[in-house]
């Protein structure tokens, strides 16, 4: 359920970035996966950093991992995570102002004699708006680990200056951002083409990164089902025995 929501604007330095990146990155607009999935695997190492202390903090079963599903029909592309999540006083700093997301330095850079490099994305911790190259409108649902339910916030732009936020009962810790794609990204919602992005950008990543597909019937005029499957190579690592493991 959600509640009451506040919209706020932008800075205008975060606006300056969103403009940036979706006139300068459109070349290479497929790097939003990785940034956001960038995102969610750090978000996983601090909510494992965090458990050492605090082990009740870890979801059920204990493993982190990423999931990915994307809905044809709706043009949604969803990318989840299970890691630390967020207070609504953090999205509000991460995401809406220059507090943290270093986005002042990265304009200076980008705008510098050296000009835009895709590189400087991530080190300036700016890569969650680059999902505005592909989608119309992003929403982000997000609940600290150890918080309760109700204290679930629910973010929503349109990348046009301003941003709607609210709390939310949220039933899980972590965050989920759903992408309402644009009509010319449909690319971005088949399976084949999610699989090769992770598979170039990803593949190090150590948690899991679970792509949920279409398993078609296995007799004629059965009906097909879905299942998750983990895409990334570095993640099996994590399933062998260490006897089968190498320095390398």
């Amino acid at each position: 359920m959600t509640q009451k929501t506040e919209t706020r604007a932008f800075q205008a330095e975060v606006q300056e970035v969103l403009n940036l990146m979706t006139h300068s990155l459109y070349s290479n607009k497929e790097i939003f996966l990785r940034e956001l999935i960038s995102n969610a695997s750090d978000a996983c190492d601090k909510l494992r950093f965090e458990a050492l202390a605090d082990d009740s903090l870890l979801p059920e079963g204990g493993e982190l991992q990423i999931e990915i599903e994307a809905d044809e029909e709706k043009r949604l592309l969803i990318i989840r995570d299970n890691g630390i999540g967020m207070t609504e006083a953090e999205v509000i700093e991460n995401i809406g102002t220059i507090a943290r997301s270093g986005t002042k330095r990265f304009l200076e850079r980008a705008q510098g004699e050296e000009g835009f490099d895709q590189n400087l994305i991530g080190q300036f911790g700016v890569g969650f708006y680059s999902a505005f190259i592909v989608a119309d409108n992003v929403t982000l649902l997000t609940r600290r680990a150890g918080a309760d339910p109700e204290a679930g916030v629910r973010w929503s732009s349109s990348g046009d200056g301003s941003y709607d936020i609210g709390a939310m009962d949220l039933p899980r810790a972590g965050t989920e951002i759903i992408l309402h794609l644009k009509e010319e990204e449909s690319e971005f919602l088949q399976s084949w083409t999610l699989r090769a992005l992770i598979s170039r950008y990803s593949d190090h990543i150590g948690f899991p990164i679970r792509l949920k597909e279409l398993v078609p019937a296995e007799e004629e005029g059965g009906e097909s089902t879905t299942s998750w499957t983990a895409v990334n190579q570095a993640s099996a690592l994590w399933t062998l025995p260490k006897s089968e493991l190498s320095d390398e």
